[in-house]
């Protein structure tokens, strides 16, 4: 194999005709293996005038509007978005957009060189019910492109986001509230990722001196994006189906109660933990969220707002017994102690503002 000739060309010694017995060397030049372990990377600061260089992966595949406050906040051509998939024509027209591999390190690796890039938000990942039906590709992205991710950013001193989840802990977590630091123990190859993920980007902070910073996202919802195959993605189908058809079929149990939060929320605190001082950071992960309830509990929010809406139960097995491990209610006190983190969304709000979005999109299309 390539990296193994290289790997011995750099290793080895003319004199002893052997080469030194260290982890494999992904690329020449200064690799995560020759970074001295007193280097420090995670105190670079931007002024208004000196924002830095964002890449962000896998824009197509899940938060399809986690570019808008990014470019708002760092201007248009300093956000770049990517994926492998073609993008819809609002993503591409709105600013900087490229193809990228996160499983080819060399294309990785001249996107951060050629782009100057100094901030990497790292969203590729096969979701829950998704990787159990395809667990060789959830490995292969969700695993092997994490570390292409970890070694171009530690290559290239990048302050480095990959977003973690509710499905990294597992049904001997505590689940009532789950705190920061307990057992994990997932049980399904997302979750497994995710740690995997979270122990990863310690281990380069500590040894390395990688930036990183991760946040357990609850469930995700947003008016902007379609379900794209989450356990918690119910949450966001109900308010597609409630406006265009007045009813909602749900796949998990009426009191199946999951920490959740909305969109903009989500992205707000990625941008805080981002823009934090190291030195407020007491940890590398933190749990945030905003609420926690179930599909009954929602259902009758959006009673309240469509009289006639109607939720019927065909639960699905494998998505209730993923649920069924994963925590009920996040504790997110060290998040908001350490950096602030506030959410403003509750769910009466929540509800509010996806069914006045999706209302108007379906009189406007009905109206068409």
């Amino acid at each position: 194999m390539l990296f193994i000739r290289m790997l011995r060309q750099v290793g080895q010694s003319p004199a002893c005709g052997c080469w030194t017995p260290v982890l494999p060397v992904r690329f020449l030049g200064i690799s995560p293996r020759q970074i001295p372990a007193d280097a420090n990377f995670h105190s670079a600061s931007f002024s208004d005038t000196d924002h830095p260089r964002v890449l962000i992966t896998g824009e197509c595949c899940q938060l399809v509007c986690v570019d808008f406050p990014f470019r708002k906040r760092f201007g248009k051509d300093n956000v770049i978005l990517s994926d492998i998939r073609k993008p819809p024509d609002h993503v591409f027209h709105s600013g900087p957009f490229i193809y990228s591999d996160i499983l080819d390190y060399k294309n990785l690796r001249e996107i951060v060189v050629n782009n100057r890039i100094t901030w990497l938000f790292h969203y590729s990942a096969l979701l829950s019910a998704i990787g159990e039906a395809n667990v060789s590709l959830a490995r292969a992205v969700n695993i092997t492109g994490l570390h292409n991710i970890l070694d171009v950013a530690a290559e290239h001193n990048l302050r480095l986001f990959v977003p973690s989840t509710i499905g990294a802990f597992g049904p001997t977590s505590p689940r009532n509230p789950t705190p920061d630091l307990c057992i994990q123990r997932p049980r399904t190859i997302y979750g497994v990722s995710k740690v995997h993920a979270e122990l990863m980007g310690e281990y380069y902070h500590y040894r390395y001196g990688l930036d990183f910073r991760c946040l357990r996202y609850p469930g995700i919802i947003s008016a902007d994006s379609q379900p794209g195959g989450g356990t918690t993605d119910y949450a966001v189908q109900i308010f597609h189906d409630a406006t265009k058809h007045g009813k909602f079929e749900c796949n998990l149990e009426a009191r199946t109660r999951l920490p959740m939060m909305y969109i903009d929320d989500c992205l707000r605190a990625t941008l805080e933990v981002m823009e934090a001082p190291a030195e407020s950071l007491s940890m590398r992960t933190y749990n945030v969220s905003a609420m926690s309830f179930t599909p009954e509990e929602l259902a009758q929010e959006v009673l309240k707002h469509v009289p006639e809406f109607q939720i019927t139960y065909n639960v699905d097995a494998v998505r209730q017994a993923i649920a069924d491990s994963w925590p009920m209610k996040f504790d997110d006190s060290n998040a908001r102690k350490d950096w602030g983190w506030k959410h403003d969304f509750d769910l009466p709000e929540l509800v509010t503002t996806m069914l006045n979005f999706h209302g108007s999109e379906t009189r406007v299309a009905q109206a068409n």
